[in-house]
């Protein structure tokens, strides 16, 4: 009921085309039952008593009647198809806005194609309800019951015949209605899961070919595709059941007519012109009737589609802007975090972990893959909220600040390199579609980009494949820089963005970064010792816990993880520069090389 309620405030915006549609439908309906009773004058005062100079008026008459019908059911379509793309541009609409208010934990619980398959095949179910089903149900029900009262004005015994099977039908439309439900769900959770495994497997196709996988691969989409067969076949098996009920009791009443309005025409209790009226009477009698079963599962796929999109949608996201948020247009850059824990699933992530950050430092985060690095940095960015302890940004809580402008004040370059596709351009202003080329350059001059970007063929212009296909993991990286850095941000989140890069480059980038106009607080993540030796402040995670921190000299003193670290990544060279063999053999080649000059 609430996912109707929550579909029907976007229908009620379309009123004025919905009820045009359904007002059109009964006089539509009086034309239709005008028809039959037109051809029975015609048989009874032309054909029967040979009053031929009525046929004239008759035949015009039952033209007029139909083109005007005609007329009045193509006013009504457009009508009905207006309110049903106008309905389905406002709910994807909404629907699209809801996604993209979701939070990180929304989308590590629901699949890209399951989350796709909302917007497209379960919404032409709603659009088809709103254009078609809603006006022929009601076409179908008004014919009905017209027709079944002109029966009665016709003959009463054969009508109460007739009528007497009617009980069979509605009996058969309760059955299927029941059983076609859960059919139908089953059809649209398989069509979704289908649709999710192809988006993947497109998406990650180059893995596949990697590894040799594509018989695998094929192998499973068709246990998918299977999968939604069956569900489509069973499905199928529900209203092919039905269907020829419907089709058994029209062709009853069909023998009913025939053997029954038979009798009465002979022995003079019917008239011919009678029993073509009632005839043309049967046919929108049963016509209704065929149609039930379809309607019936127009109108559950509808309610199945509507339960799935409401089901998604309603969820609310766990980050919620504060009723009050405290308003920082322009921020510092001072980070404080005061005994934090993060626990996801059950599973501690961070426990209390505690430092400062004042603005315009260096810092550096190290640890072993599932420490919590780039948790910690999610939390600052409020991907996700602390379940104990308080992040602060120049003081103030991050849960207490205005969620856009904390966000705008944080530039990320993620570890997860997304680019769109889009000229290089366009991705790295993405965060400030506003600004000029100039800052554009400059930003990509600070992230080292902008020499190769230039060497490609059409520089800046150059259009980026999906998801940055066409790049190398270094060339990625550095567009993911500059476009973190485009916003000109107070803080920048580093999270292992420099580790597709050589030494040289990454060097640069550091001293462009220590160089910027504006002094930035800066995170680095690292797994390399040479990314944030210079910090002004390192911290070390091990297990979700702060084990270690201080600047490089003094983690070496303490000759604990860092210093293992250090030891296991530059230990080996350093012992070997030490060595007598290391200094004779950089001789040697000094000699050699200048003998070659």
């Amino acid at each position: 009921m609430e996912a109707f309620r929550w579909f029907f405030s976007y229908l009620v915006r379309y009123k004025k085309n919905i009820i045009i549609g359904l007002c059109i439908v009964p006089i539509a309906s009086l034309l239709a039952v005008a028809s039959p009773k037109i051809s029975g004058s015609i048989i009874d005062l032309v054909v029967t008593k040979g009053q031929m100079e009525i046929l004239p008026k008759l035949i015009v008459f039952l033209l007029s009647c139909t083109l005007v019908r005609s007329i009045l059911r193509f006013i009504m379509i457009i009508n009905m198809e207006t309110a049903s793309q106008g309905t389905l541009y406002s709910l994807r609409d909404a629907v699209y806005k809801r996604l993209l208010l979701q939070d990180f934990n929304f989308y590590n619980k629901n699949r890209t194609g399951d989350l796709m398959s909302r917007q497209t095949g379960d919404m032409d179910a709603i659009r088809h309800f709103v254009s078609h089903v809603i006006y022929v149900s009601a076409e179908s029900i008004l014919v009905f019951l017209l027709a079944l009262v002109m029966l009665f004005t016709e003959s009463v015994k054969l009508s109460l015949f007739m009528v007497g099977v009617l009980p069979f039908t509605a009996t058969a439309t309760y059955f299927q209605m029941k059983r076609i439900r859960p059919a139908f769900w089953k059809n649209r959770q398989m069509f979704s899961s289908l649709n999710a495994f192809a988006q993947e497997n497109i998406s990650g196709n180059r893995v596949v070919k990697a590894f040799a996988k594509e018989d695998y691969e094929m192998e499973k989409f068709n246990r998918e595709n299977d999968n939604f067969r069956s569900s489509q076949l069973e499905a199928s098996a529900v209203w092919a059941k039905y269907i020829p009920i419907f089709e058994l009791i029209s062709y009853i009443l069909n023998v009913i007519l025939m053997i029954g309005g038979g009798i009465m025409v002979l022995n003079g209790s019917m008239t011919m012109g009678s029993m073509v009226t009632v005839n043309g009477y049967l046919w929108m009698l049963t016509t209704p009737l065929r149609t039930a079963g379809w309607l019936v599962n127009d109108i559950q796929k509808f309610l199945t589609s509507l339960e799935k999109i409401y089901s998604t949608i309603c969820h609310e996201p766990d980050i919620k802007e504060p009723l009050s948020p405290v308003q920082k247009t322009r921020m510092e850059g001072a980070v404080s975090f005061q005994h934090v824990s993060y626990m996801a699933e059950d599973e501690e992530i961070l426990q209390d972990v505690s430092f400062s950050v004042q603005p315009g430092q260096t810092v550096g985060i190290v640890g072993a893959t599932g420490s919590g690095k780039s948790t910690l940095m999610n939390l600052l960015c409020r991907f996700y909220d602390t379940t104990s302890g308080t992040v602060s940004v120049d003081g103030v809580d991050v849960k207490e600040l205005d969620l856009y402008q904390l966000r705008q004040n944080i530039g990320m370059a993620m570890q997860d390199v997304f680019l769109f596709s889009d000229t290089i351009e366009g991705n790295i202003a993405y965060g400030r579609p506003d600004c000029s080329f100039e800052e554009v350059k400059w930003a990509a001059e600070v992230a080292n980009a902008d020499e190769f970007i230039q060497e490609m063929p059409d520089g800046y212009d150059t259009v980026v494949g999906e998801r940055g296909m066409g790049l190398s993991g270094g060339q990625k990286q550095r567009i993911s820089l500059a476009r973190a850095l485009i916003t000109d941000p107070a803080i920048i989140i580093l999270d292992d963005t420099t580790s597709a890069v050589d030494m040289e480059t990454e060097s640069r980038i550091q001293e462009a970064l220590a160089n910027l106009p504006k002094k930035k607080t800066v995170f680095i993540i690292a797994h390399r010792i040479s990314s944030i030796k210079d910090a002004d402040q390192i911290l070390v995670l091990d297990r979700g816990r702060l084990v270690e921190q201080g600047t490089h000299e003094e983690l070496m003193e303490q000759n604990g993880y860092y210093a293992s670290v250090f030891e296991h990544q530059y230990g080996e060279y350093q012992k070997l520069k030490q060595s007598r063999e290391f200094r004779e053999y950089l001789q040697k080649r000094g000699e050699v090389c200048h003998a070659a000059k």
